[in-house]
């Protein structure tokens, strides 16, 4: 996989806690981010996912979700690029 240099700009408290929790982890600041956005991404995903599940089959009982969250967490992986095309 190849990598893309990305310029932010973000609050300096907010790169402070950065720095800091990557320090914590062993990690680059450019892993720590790119670990970060793969999480909200699954997020997000997870959640359409849900969304299309309740519209389809009703509304979830909130042990049936925990179960589906559990699964999805086991599972799921971030692709992106043409790999990830639909």
């Amino acid at each position: 996989m190849s990598a893309e240099k990305l310029s932010i700009s973000l609050e300096s408290d907010l790169v402070a806690s950065v720095r800091a929790a990557a320090s914590e982890q062993g990690v680059s600041v450019s892993t720590w981010l790119a670990d970060a956005a793969q999480a909200l991404i699954r997020q997000r995903r997870l959640r359409e996912a849900l969304d299309t599940l309740a519209s389809e089959e009703g509304e979830l009982d909130p042990t049936e979700i925990d179960r589906l969250i559990a699964g999805a967490r086991r599972t799921s992986r971030v692709v992106s690029g043409a790999e990830g095309a639909a």
